[in-house]
Protein backbone atom coordinates (compact mmCIF):
# COMPACT_ATOMS: atom_id res chain seq x y z
CA UNK A 1 0.00 0.00 0.00
CA UNK A 2 1.44 3.34 -1.08
CA UNK A 3 -1.01 5.78 0.54
CA UNK A 4 -0.06 7.40 3.85
CA UNK A 5 -2.18 9.02 6.55
CA UNK A 6 -1.42 12.44 5.11
CA UNK A 7 -2.94 11.35 1.82
CA UNK A 8 -6.17 10.36 3.54
CA UNK A 9 -6.30 13.72 5.31
CA UNK A 10 -5.66 15.56 2.06
CA UNK A 11 -8.58 13.86 0.30
CA UNK A 12 -10.82 14.45 3.33
CA UNK A 13 -9.93 18.13 3.34
CA UNK A 14 -10.51 18.50 -0.38
CA UNK A 15 -14.02 17.07 -0.05
CA UNK A 16 -15.03 18.71 3.25
CA UNK A 17 -16.98 21.52 1.59
CA UNK A 18 -18.78 19.08 -0.69
CA UNK A 19 -19.60 16.80 2.24
CA UNK A 20 -21.14 19.74 4.08
CA UNK A 21 -23.11 20.73 0.98
CA UNK A 22 -24.52 17.22 0.57
CA UNK A 23 -25.57 17.08 4.22
CA UNK A 24 -27.38 20.42 3.99
CA UNK A 25 -28.88 20.05 0.52
CA UNK A 26 -29.82 16.36 0.57
CA UNK A 27 -30.78 15.44 4.14
CA UNK A 28 -33.05 12.63 2.90
CA UNK A 29 -36.78 12.10 2.95
CA UNK A 30 -38.65 14.18 5.50
CA UNK A 31 -39.96 11.96 8.29
CA UNK A 32 -43.60 11.82 9.26
CA UNK A 33 -46.91 11.40 7.51
CA UNK A 34 -47.53 12.97 4.11
CA UNK A 35 -51.17 13.68 3.27
CA UNK A 36 -52.51 11.80 0.26
CA UNK A 37 -54.15 14.90 -1.14
CA UNK A 38 -54.72 18.62 -0.82
CA UNK A 39 -58.28 19.91 -1.04
CA UNK A 40 -58.62 23.44 -2.41
CA UNK A 41 -61.68 25.30 -1.12
CA UNK A 42 -62.32 28.92 -2.20
CA UNK A 43 -62.21 31.18 0.85
CA UNK A 44 -65.77 32.40 0.37
CA UNK A 45 -67.05 28.79 0.39
CA UNK A 46 -65.13 27.59 3.41
CA UNK A 47 -68.27 27.28 5.55
CA UNK A 48 -69.06 23.92 3.96
CA UNK A 49 -65.69 22.13 4.07
CA UNK A 50 -66.75 20.05 7.08
CA UNK A 51 -69.61 18.64 4.98
CA UNK A 52 -67.32 17.11 2.35
CA UNK A 53 -67.33 13.65 3.91
CA UNK A 54 -71.12 13.54 4.07
CA UNK A 55 -71.45 14.73 0.49
CA UNK A 56 -68.95 12.10 -0.65
CA UNK A 57 -70.79 9.29 1.15
CA UNK A 58 -74.15 10.43 -0.20
CA UNK A 59 -72.75 10.51 -3.74
CA UNK A 60 -71.38 6.98 -3.33
CA UNK A 61 -74.81 5.74 -2.28
CA UNK A 62 -76.74 7.69 -4.92
CA UNK A 63 -74.58 6.48 -7.80
CA UNK A 64 -73.68 2.96 -6.58
CA UNK A 65 -69.91 3.39 -6.06
CA UNK A 66 -68.21 0.61 -8.08
CA UNK A 67 -65.43 -0.18 -5.58
CA UNK A 68 -67.13 -0.61 -2.18
CA UNK A 69 -64.69 -0.70 0.73
CA UNK A 70 -65.63 -0.31 4.41
CA UNK A 71 -62.30 1.38 5.08
CA UNK A 72 -63.07 4.09 2.52
CA UNK A 73 -66.46 4.73 4.08
CA UNK A 74 -64.91 4.88 7.56
CA UNK A 75 -62.28 7.33 6.32
CA UNK A 76 -64.90 9.60 4.77
CA UNK A 77 -66.89 9.57 8.00
CA UNK A 78 -63.94 10.25 10.29
CA UNK A 79 -61.37 12.28 8.31
CA UNK A 80 -62.50 13.05 4.77
CA UNK A 81 -60.01 15.87 4.17
CA UNK A 82 -56.38 15.32 5.11
CA UNK A 83 -54.90 18.59 3.88
CA UNK A 84 -57.09 21.68 3.47
CA UNK A 85 -55.98 24.71 1.50
CA UNK A 86 -58.00 27.90 1.93
CA UNK A 87 -57.82 29.38 -1.55
CA UNK A 88 -57.47 33.11 -2.15
CA UNK A 89 -56.09 32.64 -5.66
CA UNK A 90 -57.78 31.23 -8.76
CA UNK A 91 -60.62 29.56 -6.88
CA UNK A 92 -61.45 32.83 -5.12
CA UNK A 93 -60.70 35.36 -7.83
CA UNK A 94 -60.12 39.09 -7.66
CA UNK A 95 -62.27 41.09 -5.24
CA UNK A 96 -61.96 44.57 -3.78
CA UNK A 97 -59.80 44.92 -0.67
CA UNK A 98 -62.65 45.28 1.79
CA UNK A 99 -64.30 42.13 0.49
CA UNK A 100 -61.12 40.05 0.60
CA UNK A 101 -60.19 41.40 4.03
CA UNK A 102 -63.58 40.28 5.32
CA UNK A 103 -63.12 36.86 3.73
CA UNK A 104 -59.71 36.49 5.40
CA UNK A 105 -61.11 37.29 8.84
CA UNK A 106 -64.06 34.96 8.34
CA UNK A 107 -61.84 32.10 7.14
CA UNK A 108 -59.56 32.50 10.16
CA UNK A 109 -62.57 32.42 12.48
CA UNK A 110 -64.00 29.28 10.84
CA UNK A 111 -60.69 27.47 11.21
CA UNK A 112 -60.12 28.63 14.77
CA UNK A 113 -63.56 27.32 15.70
CA UNK A 114 -62.50 23.74 14.78
CA UNK A 115 -62.45 20.88 14.15
CA UNK A 116 -59.74 21.09 11.50
CA UNK A 117 -58.03 18.58 9.20
CA UNK A 118 -54.60 17.31 10.31
CA UNK A 119 -52.87 19.45 7.67
CA UNK A 120 -53.83 23.01 6.83
CA UNK A 121 -52.71 25.89 4.67
CA UNK A 122 -53.47 29.08 2.82
CA UNK A 123 -53.00 29.73 -0.91
CA UNK A 124 -52.24 33.39 -1.45
CA UNK A 125 -52.15 35.16 -4.79
CA UNK A 126 -48.94 35.17 -6.81
CA UNK A 127 -46.06 37.59 -6.35
CA UNK A 128 -46.47 38.93 -9.88
CA UNK A 129 -46.89 42.75 -9.93
CA UNK A 130 -50.66 42.73 -10.47
CA UNK A 131 -51.43 40.70 -7.35
CA UNK A 132 -48.32 41.16 -5.18
CA UNK A 133 -49.61 43.73 -2.68
CA UNK A 134 -52.92 41.92 -2.26
CA UNK A 135 -51.04 38.66 -1.69
CA UNK A 136 -48.90 40.15 1.07
CA UNK A 137 -51.88 41.86 2.65
CA UNK A 138 -53.89 38.63 2.77
CA UNK A 139 -51.09 36.67 4.42
CA UNK A 140 -50.42 39.44 6.94
CA UNK A 141 -54.10 39.75 7.85
CA UNK A 142 -54.53 35.99 8.13
CA UNK A 143 -51.60 35.80 10.55
CA UNK A 144 -53.11 38.63 12.54
CA UNK A 145 -56.18 36.45 13.07
CA UNK A 146 -54.82 32.89 13.04
CA UNK A 147 -51.40 31.77 14.25
CA UNK A 148 -51.67 28.02 14.59
CA UNK A 149 -49.29 26.06 12.40
CA UNK A 150 -50.16 26.19 8.69
CA UNK A 151 -48.49 26.01 5.29
CA UNK A 152 -48.45 28.82 2.72
CA UNK A 153 -48.95 27.92 -0.92
CA UNK A 154 -47.15 30.23 -3.35
CA UNK A 155 -48.70 29.95 -6.82
CA UNK A 156 -47.45 30.70 -10.34
CA UNK A 157 -43.80 30.95 -9.37
CA UNK A 158 -41.78 32.09 -12.37
CA UNK A 159 -38.27 32.33 -10.93
CA UNK A 160 -36.03 32.07 -7.89
CA UNK A 161 -36.22 35.80 -7.14
CA UNK A 162 -39.85 35.36 -6.15
CA UNK A 163 -38.90 32.51 -3.83
CA UNK A 164 -36.16 34.61 -2.24
CA UNK A 165 -38.71 37.40 -1.73
CA UNK A 166 -41.02 34.89 -0.07
CA UNK A 167 -38.24 33.91 2.33
CA UNK A 168 -37.70 37.59 3.20
CA UNK A 169 -41.44 38.01 3.74
CA UNK A 170 -41.58 35.01 6.07
CA UNK A 171 -38.65 36.36 8.09
CA UNK A 172 -40.33 39.77 8.45
CA UNK A 173 -43.65 38.24 9.51
CA UNK A 174 -41.99 35.97 12.05
CA UNK A 175 -40.26 38.92 13.67
CA UNK A 176 -43.40 41.08 13.56
CA UNK A 177 -45.63 38.45 15.15
CA UNK A 178 -43.07 37.08 17.58
CA UNK A 179 -42.98 33.67 15.92
CA UNK A 180 -40.11 31.24 16.11
CA UNK A 181 -37.58 31.64 13.31
CA UNK A 182 -38.31 29.21 10.49
CA UNK A 183 -41.86 28.33 11.57
CA UNK A 184 -43.39 29.80 8.40
CA UNK A 185 -42.96 27.38 5.51
CA UNK A 186 -44.36 27.30 2.02
CA UNK A 187 -45.09 25.11 -0.96
CA UNK A 188 -44.12 26.14 -4.47
CA UNK A 189 -46.66 25.59 -7.21
CA UNK A 190 -45.03 24.66 -10.49
CA UNK A 191 -47.51 26.11 -12.96
CA UNK A 192 -45.23 27.74 -15.53
CA UNK A 193 -42.58 26.21 -17.82
CA UNK A 194 -40.14 28.88 -16.61
CA UNK A 195 -40.28 27.23 -13.18
CA UNK A 196 -39.05 23.98 -14.73
CA UNK A 197 -36.60 25.09 -17.41
CA UNK A 198 -34.77 28.39 -17.01
CA UNK A 199 -33.90 30.76 -19.85
CA UNK A 200 -30.30 29.49 -19.84
CA UNK A 201 -31.43 25.88 -20.22
CA UNK A 202 -30.81 24.80 -16.64
CA UNK A 203 -33.35 23.19 -14.32
CA UNK A 204 -35.06 26.19 -12.74
CA UNK A 205 -36.92 24.08 -10.18
CA UNK A 206 -33.65 23.13 -8.50
CA UNK A 207 -32.87 26.83 -8.09
CA UNK A 208 -36.30 27.38 -6.53
CA UNK A 209 -35.52 24.83 -3.84
CA UNK A 210 -32.15 26.47 -3.18
CA UNK A 211 -33.66 29.94 -3.00
CA UNK A 212 -36.19 28.74 -0.40
CA UNK A 213 -33.37 28.36 2.14
CA UNK A 214 -34.96 25.35 3.81
CA UNK A 215 -38.50 26.78 3.97
CA UNK A 216 -39.92 24.92 0.96
CA UNK A 217 -41.86 21.84 2.07
CA UNK A 218 -43.36 20.82 -1.25
CA UNK A 219 -43.58 21.20 -5.01
CA UNK A 220 -47.14 21.07 -6.34
CA UNK A 221 -47.76 20.60 -10.04
CA UNK A 222 -50.50 22.77 -11.57
CA UNK A 223 -52.03 20.79 -14.40
CA UNK A 224 -53.99 23.39 -16.29
CA UNK A 225 -51.94 26.55 -15.83
CA UNK A 226 -48.80 24.66 -16.84
CA UNK A 227 -50.45 22.97 -19.83
CA UNK A 228 -51.91 26.23 -21.09
CA UNK A 229 -48.59 28.05 -20.71
CA UNK A 230 -46.88 25.22 -22.61
CA UNK A 231 -49.30 25.64 -25.51
CA UNK A 232 -51.30 22.44 -25.03
CA UNK A 233 -54.81 22.71 -26.49
CA UNK A 234 -57.53 22.76 -23.84
CA UNK A 235 -59.04 19.45 -24.95
CA UNK A 236 -55.72 17.67 -24.34
CA UNK A 237 -54.64 19.25 -21.06
CA UNK A 238 -54.20 16.43 -18.59
CA UNK A 239 -52.09 15.08 -15.73
CA UNK A 240 -50.84 12.41 -18.14
CA UNK A 241 -49.92 14.61 -21.12
CA UNK A 242 -46.23 14.22 -22.11
CA UNK A 243 -45.62 17.87 -21.21
CA UNK A 244 -46.93 17.14 -17.70
CA UNK A 245 -44.80 14.02 -17.36
CA UNK A 246 -41.69 15.95 -18.39
CA UNK A 247 -42.31 18.72 -15.88
CA UNK A 248 -42.98 16.27 -13.09
CA UNK A 249 -39.89 14.21 -13.92
CA UNK A 250 -37.72 17.33 -13.58
CA UNK A 251 -39.49 18.22 -10.30
CA UNK A 252 -38.89 14.71 -9.02
CA UNK A 253 -35.19 14.78 -9.84
CA UNK A 254 -34.73 18.22 -8.29
CA UNK A 255 -36.55 17.31 -5.07
CA UNK A 256 -35.07 13.85 -4.55
CA UNK A 257 -33.51 13.43 -1.09
CA UNK A 258 -33.99 17.13 -0.26
CA UNK A 259 -36.94 16.59 2.08
CA UNK A 260 -39.17 18.56 -0.31
CA UNK A 261 -42.30 16.54 -1.03
CA UNK A 262 -44.11 16.21 -4.33
CA UNK A 263 -47.76 16.60 -5.23
CA UNK A 264 -49.37 15.88 -8.55
CA UNK A 265 -52.08 18.15 -9.87
CA UNK A 266 -55.80 17.64 -10.39
CA UNK A 267 -58.30 16.56 -12.98
CA UNK A 268 -61.09 19.01 -13.69
CA UNK A 269 -63.41 16.22 -14.82
CA UNK A 270 -65.72 16.17 -11.81
CA UNK A 271 -68.09 13.38 -10.70
CA UNK A 272 -71.31 15.32 -11.23
CA UNK A 273 -74.44 14.81 -13.35
CA UNK A 274 -76.18 11.52 -14.04
CA UNK A 275 -74.82 8.16 -12.94
CA UNK A 276 -73.10 7.48 -16.25
CA UNK A 277 -71.22 10.78 -16.06
CA UNK A 278 -70.31 10.23 -12.42
CA UNK A 279 -69.00 6.73 -13.09
CA UNK A 280 -66.92 7.95 -16.05
CA UNK A 281 -65.36 10.69 -13.89
CA UNK A 282 -64.71 8.19 -11.09
CA UNK A 283 -63.01 5.77 -13.50
CA UNK A 284 -60.76 8.56 -14.79
CA UNK A 285 -59.88 9.90 -11.35
CA UNK A 286 -59.16 6.45 -9.92
CA UNK A 287 -56.85 5.65 -12.84
CA UNK A 288 -55.02 8.98 -12.59
CA UNK A 289 -54.51 8.66 -8.82
CA UNK A 290 -53.09 5.17 -9.31
CA UNK A 291 -50.87 6.40 -12.13
CA UNK A 292 -49.44 9.17 -9.93
CA UNK A 293 -48.74 6.73 -7.09
CA UNK A 294 -46.92 4.35 -9.41
CA UNK A 295 -44.70 7.25 -10.51
CA UNK A 296 -43.74 8.29 -6.99
CA UNK A 297 -46.22 11.15 -6.52
CA UNK A 298 -47.97 10.21 -3.29
CA UNK A 299 -50.12 13.31 -3.07
CA UNK A 300 -52.49 15.11 -5.45
CA UNK A 301 -55.16 17.80 -5.60
CA UNK A 302 -58.87 17.17 -5.13
CA UNK A 303 -61.42 19.79 -6.16
CA UNK A 304 -64.79 18.21 -5.35
CA UNK A 305 -66.21 16.09 -2.49
CA UNK A 306 -67.16 13.30 -4.90
CA UNK A 307 -63.49 12.85 -5.83
CA UNK A 308 -62.66 11.72 -2.29
CA UNK A 309 -64.05 8.16 -2.67
CA UNK A 310 -61.83 7.42 -5.67
CA UNK A 311 -58.84 9.14 -4.03
CA UNK A 312 -58.99 6.77 -1.09
CA UNK A 313 -60.10 3.70 -3.07
CA UNK A 314 -57.16 4.02 -5.48
CA UNK A 315 -54.68 4.83 -2.71
CA UNK A 316 -55.74 1.92 -0.51
CA UNK A 317 -55.68 -0.44 -3.49
CA UNK A 318 -52.15 0.67 -4.42
CA UNK A 319 -50.69 -0.13 -1.01
CA UNK A 320 -52.70 -3.31 -0.46
CA UNK A 321 -51.76 -4.70 -3.86
CA UNK A 322 -48.05 -4.44 -3.11
CA UNK A 323 -48.07 -5.16 0.62
CA UNK A 324 -47.30 -8.90 0.60
CA UNK A 325 -44.55 -8.64 -2.01
CA UNK A 326 -42.92 -5.74 -0.18
CA UNK A 327 -43.00 -7.61 3.14
CA UNK A 328 -41.49 -10.73 1.56
CA UNK A 329 -38.73 -8.82 -0.21
CA UNK A 330 -37.85 -6.82 2.88
CA UNK A 331 -37.81 -9.92 5.10
CA UNK A 332 -35.57 -11.78 2.67
CA UNK A 333 -33.25 -8.78 2.49
CA UNK A 334 -33.00 -8.53 6.27
CA UNK A 335 -32.48 -12.28 6.63
CA UNK A 336 -29.93 -12.29 3.80
CA UNK A 337 -31.94 -14.93 1.96
CA UNK A 338 -31.42 -15.72 -1.69
CA UNK A 339 -34.31 -14.75 -3.93
CA UNK A 340 -35.02 -13.96 -7.54
CA UNK A 341 -34.53 -10.23 -6.86
CA UNK A 342 -31.15 -8.79 -5.85
CA UNK A 343 -32.31 -5.98 -3.57
CA UNK A 344 -29.82 -3.38 -2.37
CA UNK A 345 -29.89 -1.13 0.72
CA UNK A 346 -31.57 1.68 -1.23
CA UNK A 347 -34.35 -0.67 -2.31
CA UNK A 348 -34.77 -1.89 1.27
CA UNK A 349 -35.28 1.72 2.32
CA UNK A 350 -37.85 2.15 -0.43
CA UNK A 351 -39.69 -1.00 0.65
CA UNK A 352 -39.80 0.19 4.25
CA UNK A 353 -40.95 3.64 3.14
CA UNK A 354 -43.71 2.10 1.03
CA UNK A 355 -45.04 0.09 3.96
CA UNK A 356 -44.87 3.13 6.23
CA UNK A 357 -46.90 5.16 3.76
CA UNK A 358 -49.45 2.37 3.66
CA UNK A 359 -49.78 2.55 7.43
CA UNK A 360 -49.90 6.35 7.52
CA UNK A 361 -52.72 6.64 4.99
CA UNK A 362 -54.82 3.90 6.57
CA UNK A 363 -54.55 1.41 3.72
CA UNK A 364 -52.67 -1.07 5.93
CA UNK A 365 -53.26 -2.06 9.52
CA UNK A 366 -50.45 -4.64 9.49
CA UNK A 367 -47.29 -3.86 7.54
CA UNK A 368 -45.48 -7.06 8.51
CA UNK A 369 -42.95 -5.24 10.67
CA UNK A 370 -43.21 -2.96 13.71
CA UNK A 371 -43.50 0.70 12.75
CA UNK A 372 -40.34 1.49 14.72
CA UNK A 373 -38.35 -0.98 12.64
CA UNK A 374 -39.72 0.37 9.36
CA UNK A 375 -38.94 3.91 10.45
CA UNK A 376 -35.36 2.98 11.26
CA UNK A 377 -34.94 1.21 7.92
CA UNK A 378 -36.51 4.01 5.87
Amino acid sequence: MRLHEDDYHEIDASLAAHDAFLKARYPGERPGRQPVHTVYVPADRLDDFRDWGGVALATMDRHDFPWPDPAVRAKLAAEPIEDLRVDFEDGYGVRDDDQEDAAVRKAAAILADGPRPPFLGLRIKSLEPATRRRSLRTLDLFLDNYQDLFTITLPKVSGSDQVSAMVTLCEKLERSYGLSAGVLTFEIQVELPSAVLAADGTAAVARLITAAAGRCTGLHYGTYDYSAAAGVAAAYQSMEHPAADYAKAVMQAAAAQTGVRLSDGSTNVLPVGDTADVHAAWQLHRRLVRRSLERGFYQGWDLHPAQLPTRYAATYEFFRDGRDTAVTRLRRYLDRQDSGIADEPATARALAGYLLRGLDCGALTDAGFPREQLTALA
